[in-house]
C-alpha cells in the first residue's frame, strides 16, 4: 500500500519502510508523528482525495534533525566595482522512517500530528495572544 502525502509545500509518494528527508518539523528524534494531509491512497484500489482523503493518515518515526547539503551562491557586481561575495545556506531537514500507511481510521490513532516549525510558532503565538 502506498500514499501521497503533502508536507512542507512538497508531495511525497511513500510506503511502509521508506526513509524521507522533509522540511523541518517540530519533533524530537524517536518521536512518532502522523501526517493527515493525504492526497491519494493506493493498493488494490486507488482513492484520490478532493483535496484530501478523509480518515487517511501516514505514521512515521523521527530518526534525526539534520541539515541539508550546503548551497553556495556567488554574488559579483559588474563593471568598475570590484566587490564580490560568497553566500552559503544549509536547509534544516527532518529525517523520517515511515512505519504505517492507514487508509482509514487515522483520526482515532492517538498519534500527534506532524507540524512544521512555522506552524508551531504560529500556534504558540496565537495561544499567548488569547491569554
Amino acid at each position: 500500500m502506498f500514499a501521497v502525502l503533502k508536507t512542507g509545500g512538497k508531495q511525497y509518494k511513500v510506503q511502509a519502510g521508506d526513509v524521507l528527508r522533509v522540511e523541518k518539523l517540530a519533533a524530537e528524534a524517536g518521536q512518532k508523528i502522523q501526517f493527515n494531509d493525504i492526497l491519494m491512497v493506493g493498493g488494490e484500489s486507488v482513492t484520490v482525495g478532493a483535496p484530501f482523503v478523509a480518515g487517511a493518515a501516514v505514521q512515521a518515526e523521527v530518526i534525526a534533525q539534520i541539515k541539508g547539503e550546503k548551497t553556495i551562491h556567488y554574488v559579483k557586481r559588474r563593471r568598475k566595482h570590484s566587490s564580490q561575495r560568497t553566500k552559503g545556506h544549509r536547509q534544516q531537514l527532518t529525517l523520517l522512517r515511515v512505519t504505517d500507511v492507514l487508509a482509514s481510521g487515522g483520526e482515532q490513532s492517538g498519534v500527534a500530528a506532524a507540524t512544521g516549525t512555522a506552524d508551531a510558532r504560529r500556534a504558540a503565538h496565537n495561544a499567548s495572544a488569547k491569554e
